[in-house]
């Protein structure tokens, strides 16, 4: 499965932006999906995760309440809403996805990747 991430871009704080990441097979629709990011200087961290069929639903602290993670199969798809966007999360946002469906938090669990979308987040 090859991932493509892309969306971000350079915003303010309090801002929305939406994340798309499409997958090139089929088969996705059988695959949990995560977004994790990066920020200079710092580990990967997971943002939000979400099972093949949308039914489990897993978000990071920092996010719970300002992020909405989602998924259109049909067309290979899943999406990060981000909204109220803080300094705090700017950062390379990259999808992932693994084999077993679910909405994993550990990088370990994610087979395939995405090359990551920069998000700038201007105080």
């Amino acid at each position: 499965v090859q991932l493509q991430a892309f969306g971000g871009g350079l915003v303010q704080a309090r801002d929305s932006l939406r994340l798309s990441c499409v997958a090139s097979r089929r088969t996705f629709r059988n695959n949990g999906m995560g977004w994790f990011r990066q920020a200079p200087g710092k580990e990967r961290e997971f943002v939000a995760g979400i099972s093949w069929n949308g039914g489990v639903i897993d978000y990071s602290d920092s996010v719970k309440g300002r992020f909405i993670i989602s998924r259109d199969n049909a067309k290979d798809a899943v999406y990060l809403q981000m909204n109220s966007l803080k300094p705090e999360d700017t950062a390379i946002y990259s999808c992932a996805a693994n084999i077993y469906g679910g909405a994993s938090r550990s990088t370990s669990t994610y087979r395939y990747w995405g090359q990551g979308t920069l998000v700038t987040v201007s105080s």
